[in-house]
């Protein structure tokens, strides 16, 4: 039996059948909605900025309509505009996707005055959670527990204080009006409130025009748990289980799964009923999710309810078998809830890992660039399709600007249980071939593979609490050297084609083994900022032999030698023999760089990315020095320093960038000249972006 709803304000919602849709939004979830809809036989429409004119949710529309120039407020927060673009196409709904208009009561008014379905809560339900102290105020009105904390009118600093002493430290300051982590801080004494207090209302102020605080109890080690509800205009509401969304970084989730692990029955359903309540109260209609903390003790209380899908929805439909797009559309259309509460069951365990265009050993600083693959190798990894999904709105040869979220795609998999999916989980990330532009790939091998993780040691500081582990410098181990250097061993004998001795330039000796050397290194490295960091392999390969033989000597180590053989498998699969032990992994080459997948420290996986250079077989001290250099992170160029053509010195600067309002100077590699800058001074950079082209001078 479903439960009905005592609050009239869902009444006033839009819903009637419609045959077209335009998705007022970008990226994953733009290509995402628009595989929903076209099941159904809706007509999808996209729009675009001038820096998503190629995009891919372009590109899959069956009609697609320019809003402006990149900037978001000037294309998709543009409400005017939105509204404009769905009566050009006839669009009779829209669907907000999440982020940018998604939790805008104003163009849920607007959709209503122009008589278009607003795919979403009706307005006063987003303005009832738009609030957070109001909207706790109304969950303790529900019966829905809260955090012990202030959530009054009386913003008097002495009051406040007062408070925070009363509930004792530490205790958490929030903005009011508040999300993403703005205006919110820990304070630990009584003696730190007026500062924390003070610092917290300029930043709530310039972010949101609003300097109103709230004050909470500050839990130590909670979990983040929220639930899926669905509610329907007749008043019918649901819950779809919940997920935990605790691994973070800078309150943005990283890796999410579902169910959450370790919730007896009892406190699924407490929990779930709890939010149906929270979404009844304020006369819900659509998909929401309400946000809980779970402290050590099983106790949960409310944090807040996000009125959109979710980034992590995927994972809800994985374990119950629905599609909630799907829900959202017929929802939108009148229709009732699909399924009542008794008939909602979880089957098995998902996991989903977020990908950026980011570099988490750089502060995790946005990336750009052009994507010169971007796919999932399911047959090299062993992999069944039925286990793993890819949502992303990129493809090969897409460009990644530095206007919009970062987040390129969502991997998500599905397995009997816990340990199953995460098995899955591992394997999937390790089969994501991303070549062009830096990602936050690798660290999330880290984390999935992390022993805390599997043990579901989860919290909100789970990434602070493990940074040690997590971001340590892992040393490269002679088998991940000798394995690299297979690899590009295997590649330049490959590339020899003639039979001609003259014109082969792969070792070749009569009557003896071919013989070629090679320097490996870090990739950041590069082969002349740093020597020490650079390892030496010498290859030999008799024709009459099955196998290399290698002597590696790692920078200011003894030289080992080893027996190595290469054999290649289905996709980038590739088993490597070394001195007798054969190991499976899946490595890939992009030009001179070779991407390993490996173990980086007992329990943990990672990827082990090396740069390899040939030494010339007849001057073995001369190698070929860096010929660019290109731009460290995103910034604007301030001065060019040097004059194209003039000799510099190693160590001597070139030109300055600034970002994030520092300064920084880049210098000459080595000794040589610059032959041209790509870049003027206050032109924009992108992070990876070539700014000149550098010739290193000549050495004995």
């Amino acid at each position: 039996m479903r439960p009905s709803s005592t609050n009239g304000a869902s009444d006033h919602i839009k819903s009637r059948r419609f045959d077209t849709l335009l998705i007022a939004n970008r990226g994953e979830i733009a290509c995402r909605v628009m595989r929903t809809a076209r099941r159904l036989g809706l007509r999808t429409v996209a729009v675009y900025s001038d820096a998503d004119a190629n995009a891919l949710h372009v590109r899959e529309a069956d009609e697609a309509i320019r809003l402006g120039p990149a900037a978001a407020r000037e294309s998709y927060l543009d409400v005017n505009k939105v509204i404009d673009a769905a009566r050009r196409s006839g669009a009779e709904a829209i669907h907000p996707g999440y982020g940018f208009l998604s939790e805008n009561g104003g163009f849920v008014h607007a959709c209503d005055d122009a008589d278009i379905v607003f795919v979403g809560p009706p307005a006063s339900a987003i303005a009832a959670m738009g609030d957070k102290s109001a909207a706790k105020t109304r969950m303790t009105q529900a019966g829905v527990p809260l955090v012990p904390g202030y959530h009054g009118d009386n913003q008097e600093d002495a009051l406040l204080k007062a408070e925070a002493d009363r509930m004792g430290y530490p205790v958490l300051l929030k903005a009011s009006a508040g999300g993403g982590g703005k205006g919110m801080r820990v304070v630990e004494t009584s003696a730190a409130f007026q500062a924390a207090l003070e610092g917290c209302r300029r930043e709530s102020l310039a972010a949101f025009g609003d300097d109103r605080m709230l004050i909470e109890k500050y839990l130590t080690q909670p979990r983040h748990v929220e639930v899926q509800v669905f509610c329907d205009t007749q008043g019918n509401g649901v819950y779809l289980f919940e997920r935990d969304c605790s691994v973070q970084r800078r309150h943005q989730k990283v890796l999410e799964e579902a169910p959450a692990p370790g919730m007896s029955e009892d406190l699924r359903r407490d929990m779930g009923e709890a939010a149906v309540r929270a979404a009844r109260e304020i006369g819900y209609v659509g998909a929401g999710t309400v946000e809980f903390l779970l402290d050590a003790d099983q106790q949960f209380y409310f944090m807040e309810m996000n009125t959109r899908l979710q980034v992590e929805h995927p994972v809800t439909e994985m374990i119950t078998g629905q599609d909630l797009v799907e829900w959202q559309l017929r929802i939108a259309m009148g229709e009732p809830l699909p399924l009542s509460q008794e008939e909602l069951a979880i089957k098995g365990h998902s996991f989903e890992a977020r990908l950026y265009a980011e570099d988490p050993d750089n502060d995790f600083l946005p990336a750009t660039g052009q994507l010169r693959r971007f796919r999932l190798d399911l047959e090299g990894a062993s992999l069944l399709p039925e286990q793993v999904r890819l949502d992303s709105g990129v493809e090969s040869g897409d460009s990644v600007s530095m206007h919009y979220d970062p987040m390129l795609a969502k991997l998500i998999v599905h397995g009997p249980d816990r340990s199953a999916a995460l098995a899955t989980l591992n394997r999937a990330l390790a089969a994501l071939d991303v070549q062009g532009v830096v990602t936050n790939r690798g660290f999330l091998m880290r984390l999935a593979s992390h022993p805390a993780f599997h043990a579901a040691e989860l919290d909100t500081r789970f990434i602070e609490r493990h940074e040690d582990s997590l971001f340590a410098a892992h040393g490269l181990s002679r088998d991940s050297l000798a394995s690299a250097a297979l690899i590009a061993l295997h590649q330049l004998a490959r590339e020899c084609e003639s039979t001609s001795p003259w014109d082969r330039h792969d070792g070749f000796r009569i009557n003896g083994p071919r013989r070629i050397r090679i320097f490996l290194c870090d990739p950041k490295e590069g082969m002349t900022k740093n020597p020490a960091s650079r390892a030496l392999v010498e290859g030999s390969y008799h024709p009459s032999d099955s196998a290399w033989q290698l002597k590696v000597t790692p920078a200011d180590q003894e030289m080992s030698t080893h027996s190595a053989c290469l054999t290649t498998l289905s996709g980038d699969a590739v088993a490597i023999t070394l001195d007798g032990h054969r190991h499976r992994m899946l490595a890939r080459r992009d030009g001179n760089e070779i991407v390993l997948t490996t173990p980086l420290s007992p329990g943990m996986q990672g990827e082990v990315r090396l740069f390899w250079r040939r030494i010339d077989t007849i001057d073995h001290g001369q190698h070929e020095e860096e010929s660019t250099l290109t731009a460290p992170m995103h910034g604007t160029v301030v001065a060019l320093l040097v004059e194209p053509g003039k000799s510099v010195a190693k160590g001597d600067a070139l030109m300055v960038m600034e970002a994030m309002k520092m300064e920084h100077t880049l210098t000459a590699p080595v000794d040589g000249s610059v032959e041209s800058f790509h870049f003027q001074a206050g032109d924009t950079v992108g992070q990876g972006d070539v700014l000149l082209d550098f010739s290193a001078a000549e050495t004995d």
